[in-house]
C-alpha cells in the first residue's frame, strides 16, 4: 500500500511540513510519496518519503483511489487489493469546504488511468488524520468502528484556546493530532 500526497498549497507551509512528517510516522517513509512539490522544497520532504516535483497524474501511477469526503462509496479493507495507491490532497480545508479534491479527480479523468473514489465519512479531516483513518480501514477496521469527533479544541494558554473545525479520529481517549502541531498552534495561535 502506497499513500500519495498531492501537495496543493501554494507553498510548503510549516503546518504542512508538520502534517507530512506525521503521515510519514503513520505509514512509514517507504510507503509515502509526495507529488507536485516545488523543486526548492524537495530537500525538506525527502526524509519523510519519496518526493516528485511532477503531479501524480504525470507519473507512472495506476490503480489509484482518491479519498474525498464527496465520494459516494466508503473505503473498505477490500480496496487494499483493488488499488495500488491511495491519493490525498495536501491541503488545509476551508470551512465550508471548497471541494479542491475534485481537482485530483479531474486530472485522473483526463489521464485515462484506472481510478476510483472513496470516502472516510462525509466530513473533512486534516490530511494526516485522513491517512491514519484510511490505513486503519485498509488494515481491517470498518469506518463504523472508528470513533470521531468533529472538532478539537487546543488550549493555547489559560483562558485562551483555538478550535479546529474538522473531523478527527479518536484513538484510545485522545484525538489523533501531531504533538508538533499542537505546539505549533500554541506558538502561532492558529494557522
Amino acid at each position: 500500500m502506497k499513500f500519495i500526497i498531492e501537495h496543493l498549497e501554494k507553498e510548503l507551509y510549516d503546518w504542512c511540513l508538520i502534517e507530512y512528517e506525521h503521515i510519514s510516522k503513520i505509514v512509514g517513509k517507504e510507503n509515502l510519496i509526495f507529488t507536485n512539490v516545488s523543486s526548492k522544497d524537495v530537500w525538506k520532504l525527502d526524509k519523510y518519503g519519496i518526493v516528485h516535483v511532477e503531479s501524480f497524474s504525470d507519473l507512472d501511477f495506476d490503480k489509484i483511489c482518491v479519498l474525498s469526503q464527496y465520494a459516494e462509496g466508503g473505503l473498505s479493507q477490500e480496496d487494499a487489493a483493488k488499488f495500488d495507491y491511495f491519493l490525498f490532497g495536501g491541503i488545509l480545508g476551508d470551512n465550508p469546504a471548497k471541494k479542491r479534491t475534485n481537482e485530483l479527480i479531474d486530472k485522473l479523468k483526463k489521464s485515462g488511468k484506472h481510478y476510483g473514489t472513496r470516502n472516510l465519512t462525509d466530513k473533512q479531516m486534516p490530511t494526516d488524520v485522513a491517512v491514519f483513518a484510511a490505513k486503519k480501514v485498509l488494515e481491517g477496521a470498518k469506518i463504523s468502528d472508528l470513533k470521531f469527533v468533529d472538532e478539537v479544541e487546543i488550549q493555547i494558554k489559560e483562558g485562551e484556546s483555538t478550535v479546529l473545525p474538522f473531523r478527527y479520529v479518536v484513538d484510545g481517549k485522545k484525538a489523533v493530532i501531531s504533538e508538533k502541531m499542537v505546539e505549533y498552534l500554541r506558538k502561532k495561535k492558529g494557522f
